[in-house]
């Protein structure tokens, strides 16, 4: 059978700590991704600079979460599959964990070092506000800061809500008040990005009258660090030797922040002279038919929805294409939202992740909700000894990238989108169910609609 899962005699499997076991590695990959590492003071460009503190006893406790493994799948299609588990810390269930962590660890650096105090603002679909408050609240329990020297802000769509978690921060009166989550009420949840902008740009002498410092922390540069790490992990545990089979790294994406981190991880081993480029992965972008721009934008240059497959109805309350391969086959709506978290339109990431695809090779696949359905008792089959089990009920599935990236990677072998001989990497980058986590209470959230509601819930 061509298609059946094998058992694969030795996978390559091993963990570590992508932060505090490449410590040493990471100014290097600052100098990769970032121009000016200096801080930036005054004015809504506010920057803690990327100086990170020393790691000390203290520091690695505050990073222990930042843990990752290796884990082989089998083989699929001739495929041998590999579980790179990025979903280690139970605070979070997602990778957004490495890179929160980074950017409070500057904070904090920053705080030492200056005296001053910062309040993190993002916006987020859920699991980056998630991250930061998880990486907020360690870093006081560590013992790295005080409550009143570091705070974090976050604006969410309220079709998010089912995603986000109770902590010390939500429970916990006075952190509460000064950590407060902003649910936008707004139709389109990827507006919660202009409007936190306009909010920061319009206010931030305000929190220098108070002589806190806001950090707009929705930049590009503050997550790719991180993921250069998958890189150097991939390295210690799996490199890719030049004779050997080459890979493709499959990632569920919303603007592929992990994959270019990755990529850049990648180009700073081979100037290194520890990796070849030659064996440099390959990439496969999964999307959801709610956001497929950056398959869309791969495959026809523009995010133009009218080069979607036409899909017809079946008369069962199925829709169907058999136009294009790399697009789902049946779906139970062509403008579903299968997971809110992917809700990113025109990603300005594009065109650097298209450049690598026709550098490297890869390709991109949108999956539907009906294609993971049909495929999840095979998936659940295949993650059952892995720390990514999925419920038995997919109902209580909270966060489908991993499932999302499983399917695409199934559907592409079957539709020949995969080269014969590859070797497939599953970032694993986020998987959790209600039983996983407590759901922010109902008085920690705050709703807003337009700047001046989050003038009032922040400033009052």
């Amino acid at each position: 059978m061509p298609n059946s899962v094998l058992p694969e005699a030795a996978p390559p499997a091993g963990s570590a700590n992508l932060l505090v076991d490449f410590y040493d590695r990471l100014p290097r990959a600052i100098a990769a991704c970032v121009d000016d590492p200096a801080p930036v003071k005054g004015g809504s460009a506010f920057s803690p600079g990327f100086l990170l503190p020393e790691l000390d006893a203290d520091v690695r406790d505050y990073l222990s979460v930042a843990t990752a493994s290796w884990q082989g799948l089998g083989t699929y299609g001739g495929h041998r599959l590999s579980l790179l588990d990025l979903t280690g810390n139970p605070g979070t269930g997602t990778t957004k964990t490495f890179a929160s962590l980074l950017i409070v660890a500057r904070a904090v650096e920053y705080i030492r070092r200056y005296g001053e105090s910062i309040t993190i603002f993002s916006p987020t679909s859920a699991n980056k506000g998630t991250a930061l408050r998880d990486a907020v609240l360690r870093a006081i329990e560590a013992g790295l800061v005080e409550p009143d020297q570091l705070r974090v802000i976050v604006l969410a769509p309220e079709s998010c809500l089912a995603k986000l978690r109770s902590s010390r921060l939500s429970t916990d009166p006075a952190l509460r008040e000064r950590n407060p989550v902003l649910l936008y009420t707004g139709a389109q949840p990827e507006d919660v990005k202009p409007l936190g902008k306009g909010f920061a740009d319009k206010y931030t002498g305000d929190f220098a009258a108070m002589g806190d410092n806001l950090w707009y922390s929705l930049e590009l540069g503050n997550y790719l660090v991180a993921d250069t790490a998958r890189a150097f992990f991939e390295h210690q545990v799996a490199p890719a030797a030049p004779d050997g089979r080459p890979r493709l790294h499959a990632h569920a994406v919303s603007s592929a922040f992990g994959l270019l981190g990755y990529h850049r991880g990648r180009a700073v081993l081979e100037e290194d002279g520890l990796a070849d480029v030659s064996t440099r992965p390959a990439s496969l972008l999964v999307q959801h038919l709610g956001t497929p721009d950056m398959v869309l934008n791969l495959r026809h240059g523009d995010f133009d929805r009218a080069n979607l497959p036409a899909y017809r109805a079946d008369g069962q309350g199925i829709y169907e294409q058999s136009d294009d391969p790399r697009f789902p086959q049946v779906t139970y709506d062509p403008d579903e939202v299968l997971d809110p978290t992917f809700y990113t339109h025109r990603p300005a990431t594009s065109p650097a992740m298209n450049e690598l695809i026709a550098r490297f090779g890869g390709d991109g696949i949108v999956v539907s909700l009906a294609e993971c359905v049909a495929r999840y008792p095979r998936l659940r089959e295949m993650l059952a000894a892995t720390d990514c089990a999925l419920p038995a009920d997919l109902r209580t599935l909270r966060e489908w990238s991993l499932v999302m990236a499983m399917t695409g990677v199934l559907n592409a072998v079957d539709r020949g989108l995969v080269e014969q001989d590859r070797d497939i990497v599953v970032h694993g980058s986020g998987c959790y169910s209600a039983a996983d986590y407590r759901p922010l209470e109902p008085d920690a959230v705050t709703r807003v609609a337009t700047v001046e509601d989050v003038v009032a819930a922040v400033l009052g």
